[in-house]
């Protein structure tokens, strides 16, 4: 019995490692193929694991491993911006991993408890990675979504990547835990049968990167000169007072010193003031643009005066004398917004991040024009919705995300949020423009690689060239429904192999 006990601990510890090392897939470590790894040591033990619970426990495990280090930067904001100590930041943050890591665990306890029946194989290759693929999509809109570090990310540099202008991230994921699925399978079985399953599996691989010879889209007029400023504005001072006109002082100053740039991009709320208490300085900037050719995109907040002031993080394009503004769509809850403000507003009272009370744009209309050209916006967190960013496409030529990272000091979150810009101009085959505050940002083609980019915490200007482009990818055109569809297809194919072998 005890040694029984020691086997269980055995496997229970080491699927909690197994979840440790997933985040080092990902940026900045970008060791993508530990992905493998990780995935196929809990596969391992789910497909030996018999008992439901334990199952689940195993994945439950191995999510706290995976989003405890995966996500452990959210309690930078609340330490260093919001006011609160060190213990309760741990412990909100310890909240998230805790109902994060529920995913996984589900994931494996759906798989036993509904195919306990079927074949190895069955489960390997199309229960695991249809229900992962699936939990990961309802985790991105469930309670408004928390897509981060979803396993499609970490394959950028692989050549799964090339699934992505098919149907999206997620059909990346699920290429990616097919794969570890069938690594798993081909361990366990005789050398012909193992030798026909990497020929497969070869192929699976083989398509994904002749994908990426694909050419969705073409050039689009010429090639545009872009200046992304990143004026590095400390977040402790950033909201202070006596630090307005500096800010702005600066950021006038690198504008002007760009004016032969095509387009100029300031980050989200680099200007520390509303709208209406800026508009006639921001008047005077754009006639100043408009001589020099120049489209100007500006972060800024935005009160919306009325009976009930609404406050939005709002982005001001300012091209050829004209003014178009993007009121952000997607806010981030708790950052931006306190969801279910009535019942937890008295709870959170200790809560205390600058410009926290934002309101969502009723309409989402991501594009503006720019240098003769549309473009897709999107603020901060926005970007981390695919399905959200191909709203402005096919009519844009080409992404902009403006960000303020600052939030999160040194830690992972401003490099997986730059894969995360990456994706998102891969699925769409379009350039973006990124500008931040204080890092990382960069100028990405449209093949999601990262042409140009920014070092951390330094006052820069980044100059670069870019095409914009037209056309569409699958995935402009069906979103996340095509790999959605497909891995309901591919469950109620495994329940009905499973049922007919069973019978039989």
């Amino acid at each position: 019995m005890s040694h029984r006990i020691g086997v269980h601990w055995a496997g229970d510890v080491i699927a909690f490692l197994a979840g440790l090392i997933l985040p080092l897939a990902f940026a900045p470590a970008n060791l993508f193929p530990l992905v493998f790894v990780s995935l196929s040591i809990l596969f391992w033990l789910w497909r030996s694991t018999p008992s439901c619970k334990r199952v689940f426990l195993r994945g439950y495990l191995f999510g706290l491993g995976y989003f405890g280090l995966g996500v452990s930067w959210v309690s930078v904001s609340m330490v260093r911006f919001g006011g609160m100590t060190l213990p309760l930041s741990v412990f909100l943050t310890a909240l998230l991993v805790f109902f994060l890591a529920l995913y996984i665990g589900l994931v494996g306890y759906i798989a036993q408890r509904v195919f306990a029946q079927a074949s190895s194989l069955i489960r390997l290759v199309l229960v695991f990675p249809a229900l992962w693929v699936l939990a990961e999509w309802v985790r991105s809109w469930l309670f408004t979504g928390f897509p981060w570090v979803s396993i499609g990310y970490s394959q950028l540099d692989s050549p799964l990547a090339g699934v992505a202008p098919v149907a999206g991230v997620y059909a990346v994921s699920w290429v990616t835990v097919v794969s570890a699925g069938a690594i798993v399978y081909l361990v366990s079985v005789s050398t012909p049968v193992r030798i026909r399953g990497l020929l497969g599996l070869s192929v699976l691989w083989m398509l994904s990167w002749l994908l990426m010879m694909v050419q969705w889209v073409e050039p689009e007029g010429r090639v545009l000169k872009a200046s992304l400023l990143q004026g590095n504005i400390p977040q402790e001072i950033k909201w202070l007072p006596q630090q307005r006109q500096p800010t702005i002082d600066l950021f006038t100053r690198l504008t002007r010193q760009h004016w032969d740039s095509d387009i100029v991009i300031w980050p989200e709320t680099a200007l520390p003031a509303y709208y209406h208490q800026a508009e006639t300085f921001l008047n005077r900037l754009g006639e100043e643009a408009k001589k020099n050719n120049t489209s100007l995109l500006i972060g800024i907040p935005y009160l919306e005066q009325g009976s009930e002031n609404r406050y939005y993080n709002s982005a001001v394009v300012l091209d050829n004398g004209k003014t178009e503004v993007y009121h952000k769509y997607h806010l981030v809850p708790f950052g931006e917004f306190i969801p279910f403000k009535d019942l937890l507003g008295n709870l959170l009272s200790f809560w205390d991040i600058p410009m926290s009370n934002f309101s969502r744009s009723e309409v989402h209309q991501p594009v503006v024009h720019m240098a003769g050209n549309k473009a897709a916006v999107s603020i901060c967190y926005e970007d981390v919705f695919g399905e959200e960013v191909i709203d402005g496409l096919p009519q844009a030529n080409f992404l902009i995300n403006i960000s303020n990272d600052a939030w999160f000091g040194d830690s992972l979150a401003p490099h997986q949020h730059l894969q995360k810009a990456q994706m998102r101009s891969l699925e769409t085959a379009r350039p973006m423009l990124r500008a931040t505050n204080n890092g990382v940002s960069a100028i990405i083609n449209h093949f999601g690689e990262i042409v140009h980019r920014s070092p951390q915490f330094e006052e820069t200007v980044l100059t670069a060239e870019f095409q914009p482009m037209r056309g569409s990818t699958l995935y402009v055109v069906v979103g996340n429904w095509l790999i959605i569809g497909l891995v309901v297809m591919l469950l109620m194919f495994a329940w009905c192999l499973m049922r007919r072998n069973y019978l039989t």
